[in-house]
């Protein structure tokens, strides 16, 4: 069964072609398609455990590579850092001191960017802090020239920055509450500052904008704060939120956050820079400050969490009250001559007052069915719509077929309209044929929204040929709406992304709860 990507509001960050190094293939078959790579800058303690990072591997259109590799060169670190595959099965060989090769031997298809080969990266006991050295990272493939990424891996010291406890509420859209910011010192060493960054759902708002803080529009995305935290010493402040007026309710809505240390904030800070993610912009307000203890004056050095795992902190909200939306399908009026192709811009649009937000589950808002019009055919199908065979599915973007099944975004807006573009090739030129469009159908699979206010709408006629007036047919698509779907992604919270690109070792153990899926 077909499902729509999680989170699909990634894919508009263009991970693929965003990162560092690209290179056109050897191959002039495929002289279209270029790879990158890209790894964490990073800090370890001396003396700890290491971490463990993944290349980050991309290609800029969906390729099946043959001979896929990853290599890492840590020879201007040895003596300081041992690299070695953090997966006992992975076809990882040392071909020679100081290199870590890792081949996929099997074809393996990118479509955008992912994680490969994940390294464990180990400081040795001879590791002094101030060490620092430059890790080599290449892929290639079978056909593709190789290409390169350096990445800087510093020695520092071991701090142990604790989270403070889950949070639970219960509020009305267009209530504010506060949540208790909190952070413990719980290693032997002053910690040098420390970094909030921010994984929060559409509907979370910030009521404050503190000028230590950043923001993209009103969501808050991370805030850094250089108090010295003390061994032992706790620390707070009290952050009021808004839950915005289009939350939809009843729902569950989530947030968190996760503590850094600011040499591995700066790392996370490069990494979005590659990727060509906003940073927001600071506020204009006071300055949020944590409350102090024992503090304490010192030179700032690298400092690295010994402990990520229990650096995360949860929020789950329950909205309350009753805030549905109206989905509307969006049909078409067409027309043409035999053997003419002729294009349908077919959807639904989002009439308010609730926006929808599916992003943390990565399901579909809603999904959509698309009868094909007598006496034509579907010539050109968008990706993200299936032949609909009874209880099967078809290929996506497959041509040909009589109904349709489109999954679209996880997000939808409250006056966005998202649309699926169809070509239709009319095969016989008939009076009045009609298709359909069909909104908030009911699907065996993950999401899926059901409580529209106004079911009368839920369908819209896609008419070709018309020889009346025809009412409408349900409304076509507005050119003067926003487009629901790419064109709006957001990042809720920078913590989401590093997520959903699955490189990031310093955000795991993340604690959820089943019952709480937006």
């Amino acid at each position: 069964m077909l499902k729509h990507p999680a989170r699909r509001w990634l894919v508009g960050i263009g991970l693929a072609g965003a990162l560092v190094a690209t290179a056109a293939p050897a191959s002039a078959a495929e002289t279209d398609i270029t790879l990158g790579v890209y790894f964490d800058n990073v800090t370890l303690a001396a003396g700890s455990t290491g971490k463990a990072r993944a290349s980050i591997i991309s290609a800029s259109a969906p390729v099946t590579l043959t001979d896929l590799t990853v290599q890492y060169d840590f020879s201007d670190l040895a003596g300081k850092v041992d690299v070695s595959s953090e997966n006992l099965d992975s076809d990882c060989t040392t071909p020679e001191p100081h290199v870590l090769r890792c081949v996929q031997p099997f074809p393996d298809t990118i479509e955008d960017s992912r994680g490969a080969y994940s390294a464990s990266l180990v400081p040795t006991a001879a590791a002094a802090n101030g060490d620092e050295g430059v890790l080599r990272v290449s892929f290639s493939a079978q056909g593709f020239s190789p290409v390169t990424h350096q990445a800087t891996v510093r020695i520092g010291t071991g701090v142990d920055l604790v989270a403070g406890a889950e949070h639970e509420f219960s509020v009305a859209p267009g209530e504010t509450f506060t949540e208790p910011l909190t952070v413990s010192n719980a290693g032997e060493v002053t910690a040098d500052g420390a970094v909030a960054s921010f994984d929060h759902d559409y509907g979370i708002r910030a009521d404050q904008r503190y000028s230590n803080c950043n923001y993209d529009g009103d969501h808050l995305l991370f805030c850094r704060f250089d108090e010295q935290l003390a061994p032992g010493a706790s620390y707070s402040a009290s952050l009021t939120h808004t839950l915005g007026a289009d939350t939809q309710a009843p729902s569950h809505v989530y947030g968190g956050l996760f503590w850094h240390t600011p040499a591995e904030f700066e790392a996370y800070e490069a990494r979005l820079h590659h990727l060509g993610v906003s940073l927001g912009e600071p506020g204009t307000g006071g300055k949020l400050t944590l409350t102090e203890q024992n503090r304490i004056q010192s030179a700032r050095a690298p400092q690295a969490d010994t402990d990520p795992s229990n650096n995360w902190s949860d929020m789950f909200i329950s909205a309350t009250g009753e805030n549905s939306t109206d989905l509307e399908a969006i049909g078409a009026e067409l027309s043409g001559e035999k053997d003419a192709e002729i294009h349908a811009a077919i959807g639904f649009r989002n009439n308010g007052p609730a926006t929808l937000d599916y992003s943390r589950a990565g399901s579909s808002v809603t999904y959509l069915n698309v009868d094909i019009p007598q006496g034509t055919t579907a010539v050109g199908v968008p990706d993200l719509c299936a032949p609909l065979l009874g209880d099967q599915f078809g290929d996506r973007g497959e041509a040909g077929a009589a109904k349709y099944r489109c999954y679209v975004s996880s997000f939808s807006k409250v006056g966005e309209q998202q649309t699926f573009d169809f070509t239709l090739r009319v095969d016989e030129v008939i009076a009045d044929a009609a298709g359909a469009v069909q909104v908030n159908v009911p699907c065996q699979c993950e999401g899926g929204f059901y409580d529209d206010l106004k079911p009368a709408n839920d369908e819209a006629a896609i008419l070709v040929n018309a020889t009346g007036d025809t009412g409408g047919g349900g409304g076509g698509a507005d050119p003067s709406l926003p487009i629901t779907g790419d064109s709006t992604l957001r990042v809720a919270g920078l913590g989401g992304l590093l997520l959903a690109i699955g490189a990031a070792g310093f955000l795991i153990a993340r604690r959820r709860r089943n019952s709480f899926v937006a």
